[in-house]
């Protein structure tokens, strides 16, 4: 879906700003963070608007920006477009102590712009927290397809560098094994 957002922005004033969450690196994922690779992901088509240029020469030269100076500079950028989306993937791995303050950023940028659309995926904890804060959200529940996870495994098998370590009976009872289980689910 991403992709598809991006190649239909490639053309006008319209902008995508995707990002994945990912647990191993948690504690980078700060929310100033999180709302600069937002920006970056808006600005970063092309040439950086005289402004933003500015902001960083004069403002906020020596120290680091704030989460006001970010939502200042979003709403800048978010403002000089007609069309804005936000993708934030695998939102369930992102800081839980730090979810509230980005629902509530994300909310503000679409209360401001309501040509902004939000889209984000994770596992259902968190969900709730969204939709408090978004009470029009869509949720659309997502679950595996067995035949997709069983084709992905047998490709990552397939894939395997060390050939070696996997043999014919080994293969079958890993496949054998993940039939199993995911019928237990």
């Amino acid at each position: 879906m991403i992709d598809s957002l991006y190649d239909q922005a490639r053309e006008g004033d319209t902008a995508v700003a995707g990002l994945y969450c990912d647990f191993q690196t948690q504690q980078d994922q700060t929310i100033t963070r999180v709302m600069g690779a937002i920006l970056k992901g808006l600005v970063g088509r092309g040439n950086i608007p005289e402004y933003l240029r500015e902001a960083f020469q004069k403002e906020f030269a020596g120290r680091g920006l704030r989460l006001p100076d970010l939502m200042g500079l979003l709403r800048k950028a978010i403002a000089s477009l007609r069309q804005v989306f936000i993708c934030i993937d695998a939102l369930d791995e992102f800081l839980p102590q730090d979810l509230p303050v980005l629902l509530r950023s994300l909310k503000d940028i679409v209360q401001e712009s309501p040509s902004t659309r939000i889209f984000l995926t994770g596992r259902p904890p968190g969900r709730e927290e969204i939709q408090e804060c978004f009470l029009e959200a869509i949720v659309i529940p997502v679950s595996p397809n067995k035949d997709d996870i069983r084709n992905y495994l047998e490709m990552r098998i397939d894939r395997d560098y060390r050939k070696k370590a996997m043999n014919d009976g080994l293969r079958a009872d890993i496949l054998r094994i993940f039939q199993e289980k995911m019928s237990d689910m």
